[in-house]
Order: C-alpha cells, then structure tokens, then sequence
C-alpha cells in the first residue's frame, strides 16, 4: 500500500514530468516512467537490494529505479562530469562523507526517513564531518561487531562470559591450561588487527567521539604533552592489546582472516577478534556450529563495555540529481519498516529506526544490549585519513612494536594532515 505522503510526492513528480515536456525524454524509460540511478555496491547484498528495487518498480507506473553497481571510484568520477547518481546507498566512511563536506548532498531532514532514525547516531555520522544545517546523510545500516566466541568450548571448561579485563584474562588463562587455543590471531591481514585488536581495545577504554572532536579542534598541535594525542591516549589502551596478544595461537603472525574463519569453524579456538560478515564465512564450513557474541572488556568495569559499530549503508541524494522528488520517494520506500528491517536481519545489521525490532540471529544477541543502550562507538582506525597508515602501525604494534614510538609517529602524521581535516560541527547535525 502506498502511503499518502508518496502519493504527493509522485504526483508532483508527474507534474513535473509534463511540466518540463521533452525536456525530460532523456531522463525517461521505454514505457514513459522518470528513470533514477541507484548506486549500490555491496556485493553481497546485491540479490537482496535487487528484488527491493524490483518491487518498487513493480508498486507503481511513474517511477524506474536503474541499479548501479559501480563502486565509489566511479561515483566520485561522475560527480565531477556533473552526472551523480540519483540516489546512493553506499558504505559511509571518509571516501563518502567528503560529499556531505562539500555540501553536494540534499537536505534529508524533512523526510519521514529522516525522522525515523535514532537521535544518538547524528554524533557518529557527525564524525566524518558535516554540511551545516542539513541532514545530508541518513543510516541504513549499522554493522556491530565484537568478539566471536564458541559457547560450547566455554560451557565445556566451566568459562562464564568475561565482563572485565580480569575476568578476560582469567579466562584466556583457564583455556590454555586447557590445552585451547583462547584467541585466533590473523595477524597476517593488517585490517583484521585494526579493525578487531586495535579498534576494540581503544574504543572500549576510551571515549572515541569525545577524543576525535577534541583532537580535530586541537589543530596541529599533537604531541606527547598536548591535552588530547595518540601518544597520551592511546598508549594504556594499546599496552593491554599487545598484553591480550599474547594468548592467541602460536603462528598468529602467519595466519591471515581465512584461516581464522576455518579454524573457528574447526573448533579451534574459544575466541576470535572479528565481525559478524565472518559468520557466513564460517558457517560455510560449519552450518550448524553455535557461535556467539559479547564485547571485549577493557577496564574493571563492566559499565565500560561497548560495540564497535560502522554505518555500513548510508542513504544520499546528491544535489546534481534532476530527480530529486522521485529520488526521495524511493528513499521513502527503502526506509518503510519492513524494508529496512528485512535488509538488515538478512545481513546480520541493525536498523538504525528508533522502533526497529532487535536482530533475531543468536549469533549477534551478545551486541543487542549495548546497541540499543546505546553503548556504542565507531572504530578509531577507520576515523583517520587514508593516507595515515593506521592499519599497518595497528599491525606492527601487535607484532611487538614499540607503541610509544608508532603512537608518536600517528602523532606527527596527524599535526601534518590536520590543516586539511574538516573543522568540528559546533552541533552535530541534528535529527527531527
């Protein structure tokens, strides 16, 4: 059933469509409907958003959706020709948030979609930067990962779900004694390290909004002795990573992520620093292994534990699009409840709508909590430029690096880049 607000939409649409006569030929299908491109490129999840875009195109007569699989590259490329995409649905990281920064991305704010979304997710879109007094980016999906466990490996050595650094420790301690690999270490893969190792360590010890919004208003002067700095904040964080390190398997350093997902599927080791796109890996191997979640405790307190969350799909409508109504009619459509909530159950996220149901799969019920409390944060190593080279120092650093001297060195790459960091929004860009 089409709701009346599209139904306003699509008649103004129509209206538009006769106003601008042969105009709007090039912009329109075989059988007279206004054609919009859709840029999407999650792999896998194209079979999925392909039968969301056919059911659209199927619900009514005025609209085409055209799906673009094209990745970011080449969306960054066709807004420089000055032919953007209509809508975009894209993985929301620094590559995509330069667009809102630039401001060449429409104000969503008075959408029902926009209304729809968790006020305490504006903060971590804010991160990347924003466009003044637009919502320019609005969350599709939020993927939370944390550690992966084997709950029957726990049950089988009397191991309750650890709740702090102590009981964390104590735990990799009663496995090895066991004879049980207590982490599986994929060392091999740079990005496995910060985006498991590293990012958890840190986000679950320090405020990671809190320390970016402060160090971008720092400017250059990051060192050592500055309020806010790599060196200074990171350094306790990283010491216990290196420390929890120490209790994984022995060829850790060799072993990248597809020995990691065969061993757990194996039943080789208790625990795994990974997200949840690893359980399809795994249960390729193993359909019917049991496997859980839970955050991994940094301090003594368990009113510290948190989720590492990313924005894995944000919706855009770039302002070069000459569809605008049709683009946030199907904008609309994308974000009605049992749309977004099929998406996300489908690919173990969570909906970012303030009354979405929580995920059904066991595997992810150890983050719900934290998710919908709102005990989350978005990973640090994925909040720098591209050309610092977190993912390498975060790898070098579980190899036994100095921390000190690699943190001092993120230090110097930061104060060097920090003229061209965009300038913290006095408010995030807030939500209806």
């Amino acid at each position: 059933m089409i709701g009346t607000t599209r139904e306003r939409r699509r008649l103004v649409a129509i209206a538009g469509v006769l106003a601008l006569g042969g105009a709007m030929l090039a912009g329109c299908s075989a059988d007279g409907r206004e054609t919009i491109r859709f840029t999407f490129s999650k792999r896998e999840a194209l079979t999925q958003m392909s039968a969301l875009v056919d059911e659209y195109n199927q619900s009514q007569a005025e609209v085409l959706v055209e799906l673009d699989t094209s990745g970011v590259d080449v969306v960054s490329a066709s807004f420089v020709r000055g032919n953007p995409p209509d809508v975009m649905l894209a993985n929301y990281n620094y590559e995509v948030a330069r667009f809102v920064q630039r401001c060449a991305l429409t104000d969503l704010s008075g959408t029902e979609a926009a209304a729809s979304v968790r006020d305490d997710l504006a903060p971590l879109m804010a991160q990347y930067g924003s466009c003044e007094g637009r919502v320019s980016a609005l969350p599709y999906s939020v993927m939370a990962s944390s550690v992966i466990y084997n709950p029957a490996i726990f049950a089988e050595h009397g191991v309750e779900v650890p709740r702090t650094w102590d009981e964390l420790l104590a735990a990799c301690e009663t496995f090895a004694e066991a004879g049980v690999t207590p982490i599986y270490g994929t060392f091999k893969d740079d990005w496995t390290v910060a985006q498991g190792w590293y990012d958890y360590a840190i986000g679950g010890s320090v405020d990671v909004l809190e320390f970016f919004g402060d160090l971008a208003a720092q400017g250059t002067e990051v060192d050592a002795s500055a309020p806010v700095s790599f060196a200074g904040d990171f350094a306790a964080p990283v010491e216990r990573m290196q420390e929890l390190a120490q209790h994984v398997n022995g060829d850790a350093a060799s072993r990248a992520y597809g020995d990691g997902n065969l061993a757990m599927a194996n039943g080789e080791a208790a625990m795994y620093l990974q997200g949840p796109w690893a359980f399809g890996e795994i249960a390729k191997i193993a359909p019917d292994l049991e496997l859980g979640t839970f955050p991994l405790p940094m301090t003594d307190d368990p009113e510290d534990l948190a989720v590492r969350v990313n924005m894995d799909l944000a919706a855009m409508i770039p302002e070069g699009s000459r569809h605008q109504e049709a683009a946030r009619d199907f904008v609309e459509f994308l974000y009605e409840p049992e749309h977004i909530q099929a998406y996300n159950d489908a690919q173990l996220g969570f909906s970012p709508s303030a009354d979405a149901q929580p995920p059904s799969d066991p595997r992810v019920a150890g983050m719900i909590e934290p998710y919908e409390t709102g005990a989350i944060y978005q990973g640090p190593s994925v909040l720098v430029p591209k050309t610092i080279p977190v993912f390498n120092y975060a790898q070098a650093m579980i190899l036994g690096a100095d921390a000190g001297s690699v943190l001092a060195g993120m230090d110097a790459d930061w104060a060097r880049l920090a003229y061209r960091q965009p300038a913290p929004s006095a408010t995030p860009e807030a939500r209806p």
